[in-house]
Order: C-alpha cells, then structure tokens, then sequence
C-alpha cells in the first residue's frame, strides 16, 4: 500500500496537483499492488490513510498542492516508546496538538497500557509502569488517534521515526498504513534557522522555547510546535502552498538558505 501512495501523490504533484478520473484509473492499474476494480474504492482506502485527495468535477485533486501553508491543519505529533524497532516495540505515550494559523486548536494526550517497561527508558522519560497500568491498549487508542489526525499534514521532529512508528502500529491493530503528508520540523530548522545542533533539547534552549518538560510525548509536541512555527516566520515568499512547504523543507540546505531571508 505504501508504493502505491507514494506513486499516487507523486503522479498528480507531477500533474499540477490534479489528475482526470480515467487517467488516473490508469495509473492504479499500473500498480502491482492494486487490486481495485473502481477509483471510488480507491478513493475510499487511500483517503482513510490520510492521503489529501478529493474528487472534484472529473478530476481527483491534491488539496495540498492548492490550500495556502497558512490555512493548513498541521498534527505536530511526538510518541514515547519502549524501544527503538516497532517491530520490538510499542508506543507507550501520544502527544499530539492541531495547530492551525499560530493557534493551537485541538489536542490529544495519552498513555498506552503497556506490560513491558525497561528501566532505561523509565530514566529517559520519567514514565513509571504505573503510569502505564489501566491506560488505553493500543487496539483502542490508535483508532482514537487516527480520527484525531484525520488528513491533517503530519509533523514531528524526527518525523520519520514518529510517523513509521505509527503507520506500523497502525497495521499491527488492523488500521492500514499511515498516509497523512509530512513534514520533519529537524529539516525545516535546518534551512530556517541558525543553530550549532538541531536536537529538541537544544532548539528548546536556544530558540527560548524553554518547555519545562522534555521526552514526554505532549510536551516534545508543544516544542516541536515552537520550532515549527519560528521556521515558518523565516520561509522564502515564494513558498505559498502546503506542498511548496513540503518540498521546501526537502531542498539541499545551501540551496534553501539562498532563499530564506534568515
């Protein structure tokens, strides 16, 4: 399913965010992993995923190629674990807020009941098996979470680690993969702002973010949060729609910093 969202997001941005319904008919066809007889059942799977597509007219569109980065829903989100492999391991903590124009406008806060809790991760996160004891299992709470996120654009810092941590735990309690755009708040800081490293611990020093709590799930967000939104105060003005703010954050360093008026 991944190959195939990724084929499909990249075809249409490729499109000019916006493919006719027969043309991209074709294009599932083409995919080895399709084995869907009409668009609309397409639509139906990939759209729960998180994917930001709509059918408009005869055409299926991208909305993030069009919708303005300033009236984007970004899901800043950060996940405790007891271990590194989500093959391994399992979330034991979500923190996650809706930020939308500067503004924080929804949020989602959770332990997850978990039987296995190493000591060095107790030390790291200051979370106790107690704390784990009577809190949602995953099987209920990833559902939870998964409404919470909806097609919002998905951002962490170190976003490849929340955001396969979840699509596999999404997978594991039968939800499908994790479709939602991202971004990784470590690669937009890295072309918007000037620091000697790029970790939260020090961003949220030296930014003067100074969140009083770090490796909690909701307040690593609230940091993330912070850095996300002091990048987004030094994007180029030619960066305008949600997925020029996504391919930004992709460019070469040097090549981004050229364009950014930091």
């Amino acid at each position: 399913m991944r190959p195939l969202i990724d084929n499909i997001v990249a075809s249409i941005k490729r499109n000019g965010g916006r493919m006719e319904i027969d043309r991209f008919r074709e294009q599932i066809q083409k995919s080895r992993d399709s084995l869907f007889e009409t668009v609309d059942t397409l639509m139906e799977l990939v759209t729960a995923s998180g994917v930001p597509l709509e059918i408009v007219g005869d055409e299926v569109v991208l909305t993030t190629f069009f919708r303005p980065w300033r009236e984007e829903t970004f899901c800043i989100v950060d996940v405790e674990t007891n271990g590194s492999k989500p093959s391994r391991s399992q979330i034991i903590e979500i923190g996650a807020l809706k930020w939308r124009n500067a503004e924080i406008v929804d949020r989602f806060e959770s332990f997850v009941e978990c039987s296995y809790l190493p000591y060095q991760i107790s030390e790291i996160t200051g979370i106790n098996p107690e704390d784990l004891e009577g809190a949602p299992p995953l099987s209920k709470l990833l559902p939870e979470f998964k409404a919470f996120l909806g097609d919002s654009v998905f951002v962490a810092h170190n976003a490849t680690f929340d955001y396969n941590f979840i699509s596999s735990s999404f997978e594991r309690v039968g939800l499908g993969v994790l479709g939602n755009r991202r971004i990784c708040t470590i690669d937009l800081a890295k072309r918007t702002i000037e620091a000697e490293r790029y970790g939260l611990g020090h961003l949220n020093i030296a930014l003067d973010i100074n969140t009083l709590v770090h490796h909690r799930a909701y307040a690593d967000a609230v940091t993330a949060a912070k850095v996300f939104e002091i990048g987004l105060r030094n994007l180029p003005d030619s960066v305008v729609t949600t997925e020029e703010l996504i391919d930004f954050s992709k460019l070469p360093v040097k090549k981004a910093k050229a364009l950014t008026p930091c």
